[in-house]
């Protein structure tokens, strides 16, 4: 049965992407959201850290991963590979497949947001940019020549999970009967601030995009469900802790752009994800109960095919209203048709397409 808290923080993970996507082109700093609070608008404070959002997403799926293998085999040494691969692969290609379908329709229509550009003043051929979307290396691409593709710009954190999860049922294997397992994990964890101080507020980006400056999540996320699997706490003081973390993790959402932060900000934010996670799993069969809740669990399922589709739908706002030539007015309007139109797109994706393709494929080769 699925946890519908973590249904919720996916929820919250994806508003966030999709406001910080939006606030790029549209800034919101000339509407009544730039209200300065404490010096800054209060459209920057929500909107310019969306990658948060991104390493929530890491840290779920790192212990979603886990624990589904624990709760299949028991054992990461049992970990089924042939399995494994395959429900990777009927969650993840039919939609990527879908995606570079659309971009690049659209860019045969000659839309510019969907074609290739040269941000670096490199040109990147089309035909690179999807070889790198399906073999998982477009983070790579971005930190060497920059967005390249407006569109398939969010493959960069598929690539970073993909790779992960391409070497995860390998260890699982290796090392799933020892403590080795968990000491890759501490050292991936270890490792990641090392590595974005290495490369601190650069123009590539891969303080952010990189591998190994993201793999901390995930490796937090997979420990998280090994210590869920060993310990339960049922404590009375678990709501409090709850609220406590989200206000730390609010503080440091709003505390600083995440650039300037970032060396020890990503983990810092990664591991009390990680706790309210940890929370979440001890009751795990409560169904949601308000309709606010209930909205934000709608959201969270969805938001895979959200987040890989909604810059179909900014690139498409894009064509018609130029940002810099769009009113303080215009962009209020088109905030909420933005956020509606992804949500009705993700869910016809969902509901006719990747779910039934999705269900099909795990029917078809998981005896």
């Amino acid at each position: 049965m699925r946890n519908y808290k973590i249904d919720v923080l996916r929820g919250i993970s994806i508003l966030l992407v999709l406001l910080h996507h939006f606030n790029i082109p549209y800034k919101l700093q000339d509407t009544f959201l730039g209200v300065h609070i404490g010096g800054e608008s209060l459209s920057t404070l929500i909107a310019r850290n969306g990658n948060y959002g991104v390493t929530m997403f890491f840290v779920i799926s790192g212990f979603l991963i886990t624990q589904h293998t624990l709760k299949r085999e028991h054992r990461l040494a049992r970990i089924n590979v042939k399995n494994f691969y395959i429900r990777r692969i009927a969650r993840i290609i039919p939609c990527l497949v879908l995606l570079v379908l659309m971009v690049t329709l659209l860019s045969g229509l000659g839309l510019k947001p969907f074609m290739n550009q040269a941000p670096n003043e490199i040109e990147v051929s089309y035909a690179l940019t999807v070889l790198s979307a399906f073999s998982f290396w477009m983070n790579i691409l971005i930190i060497k020549y920059g967005w390249v593709n407006y569109a398939l710009g969010v493959l960069w954190s598929l690539s970073v999970e993909e790779v992960f999860y391409l070497v995860f049922p390998l260890l699982c294997l290796l090392l799933g009967r020892s403590k080795g397992f968990i000491f890759v994990l501490l050292a991936v964890i270890c490792y990641a601030p090392y590595f974005r101080a290495l490369h601190f507020a650069e123009e590539s980006g891969a303080y952010l995009y990189h591998y190994f400056s993201s793999f901390d999540g995930i490796a937090i996320g997979c420990l998280t469900a090994l210590i869920a699997q060993k310990f339960q706490w049922n404590g009375k003081f678990k709501q409090s802790l709850i609220i406590f973390i989200s206000l730390l993790m609010i503080g440091l959402y709003v505390y600083a752009p995440i650039k300037e932060v970032s060396t020890w900000s990503i983990s810092i934010f990664a591991l009390l994800a990680a706790v309210l996670i940890f929370c979440f799993a001890q009751n795990s069969q409560v169904q949601a109960q308000s309709k606010m809740s209930k909205a934000m669990v709608w959201i969270g399922q969805r938001s895979y095919e959200m987040y890989l589709f909604h810059l179909i739908v900014l690139g498409l706002i894009k064509v018609f209203y130029f940002p810099k030539e769009t009113l303080p007015t215009e962009k209020l309007i088109l905030l909420p048709i933005f956020f509606i139109t992804t949500f009705v797109l993700s869910w016809l994706i969902e509901k006719y397409y990747s779910r039934p393709l999705n269900l099909m494929i795990r029917h078809r080769f998981i005896k």
